[in-house]
């Protein structure tokens, strides 16, 4: 689960948000007004590291040209 912080917060405290992103691997995310604005996430050597977490996310179009969802009117 992904914890989050004001920028009010985050913004006194920041050195010791980055400590523990990176302690324990856990992403934070930052919020303005309660909606999220950034998200920080440790630093990974790895490239492959990025298309792991990726993995079983993108979803698959067996008709990309086709209508996804039920019929929508055009606004015109």
């Amino acid at each position: 689960m992904e914890s989050s912080v004001s920028k009010s917060k985050f913004k006194a405290r920041a050195l010791e948000y980055f400590r523990t992103v990176q302690r324990t691997g856990k992403p934070l995310i930052v919020t303005d007004h309660g909606k999220p604005v950034l998200k920080i996430v440790p630093y990974r050597e790895d490239p492959d590291a990025a298309f792991l977490e990726l993995r079983e996310s993108v979803v698959r179009y067996d008709a990309p040209t086709e209508p996804v969802g039920a019929d929508w009117e055009s606004v015109g």
